[in-house]
């Protein structure tokens, strides 16, 4: 039997539904080991939740204090961003902020939805009020001119031991943040819905006097 191919708006919304915890379980079981960003990126603000197709993003620093070099490249990945996208970035360093107010903005007005930054943000106070969600390692007022550029986007990066493709579907909440890679990306939703089904039975089951062990042999999930 061939089934139907669901939809991108429709994948993200069902994906945006299932809490980090399912969906890394799913890819677990499906194969994709090396998923979950590094535990150090934490949310800017502690409601921080995101769900969307990645914009890559990969950076090194600089001495050049030349616009050309440092802002014109940066102008235009933000010009290139879609909807649904997320700008996630693998700077190579941690001298200064990757993401301030105005990028903020910006993505946020061509219809992005988040950005992960395995690096520096800065304007705080300004991302909250816009409601732009964001990962981040940590804050800095240094601004990226002679100090950072960036070399390419749309291009595969790597985080540690996490390999992130334009387009690979980037998930966070609470827990951290994650990828699905995009090619595996409706088996991942369709295993971590069926996941969520199960522990909603084995809750009931607990939370109704039944031994976890029962629980666990009847529905071969804990």
């Amino acid at each position: 039997m061939t089934t139907i191919a669901i939809p991108l708006e429709e994948m993200i919304e069902r994906f945006s539904k299932i809490y980090t915890g399912a969906i890394s379980d799913a890819l677990d079981l499906l194969g994709f080991h090396d998923q979950v960003l590094p535990k150090e990126l934490k949310g800017l603000t502690a409601d921080a939740k995101l769900c969307g197709t990645a914009l890559t993003v990969r950076g090194e620093a600089t001495h050049s204090e030349d616009p050309e070099v440092v802002f014109v490249p940066m102008l235009k990945m933000l010009g290139d961003v879609q909807k649904h996208n997320i700008v996630i970035s693998q700077p190579n360093d941690d001298t200064c902020s990757h993401l301030g107010e105005l990028s903020a903005t910006t993505i946020k007005a061509r219809g992005g939805v988040g950005a992960v930054i395995y690096g520096g943000v800065r304007d705080v106070d300004y991302i909250q009020k816009l409601g732009l969600p964001v990962f981040h390692l940590y804050t800095t007022p240094a601004d990226i001119m002679g100090r950072w550029c960036l070399k390419e986007y749309n291009v595969p990066i790597r985080i540690q031991n996490v390999s992130i493709h334009p387009d690979d579907i980037i998930v966070g909440d609470k827990d951290g943040v994650l990828v699905v890679p995009k090619d595996a990306a409706q088996d991942v939703l369709l295993r971590a819905e069926e996941l969520v089904a199960t522990e909603n039975h084995v809750r009931n089951d607990v939370q109704n006097g039944i031994h976890p062990l029962d629980s666990y042999y009847k529905h071969g999930w804990f």
